[in-house]
C-alpha cells in the first residue's frame, strides 16, 4: 500500500533542504533537488520501518494490527 506524504523543499544558496511534514526528524540537505527528494524518500521509508518495528516490539507477544484512516 502506497502512502503519500508532504515534502517541504527549498533552495538555500548552493543547497536544497527539505523536510517531511508528517514525520518529525525526516529532513535532509543535498546539492540538487532530485538528490534531495530521493534522500527524503529513503529516509522516510527507513523511519516508517523503524517506527513499525519499535511499536510491535513494545506491544509484546499478543497484539492486533489494524488500519486507521484519518
Amino acid at each position: 500500500m502506497k502512502q503519500t506524504f508532504t515534502a517541504v523543499v527549498k533552495q538555500d544558496a548552493n543547497w536544497w533542504i527539505g523536510w517531511v511534514e508528517e514525520v518529525p526528524g525526516v529532513n535532509y540537505q543535498e546539492s540538487t533537488r532530485e538528490e534531495l527528494l530521493e534522500s527524503l524518500r529513503v529516509s522516510l521509508a527507513e523511519a516508517i520501518e523503524f517506527n513499525r518495528t519499535e511499536a510491535r516490539n513494545a506491544a509484546g507477544k499478543s497484539y492486533e494490527v489494524l488500519p486507521i484512516t484519518v
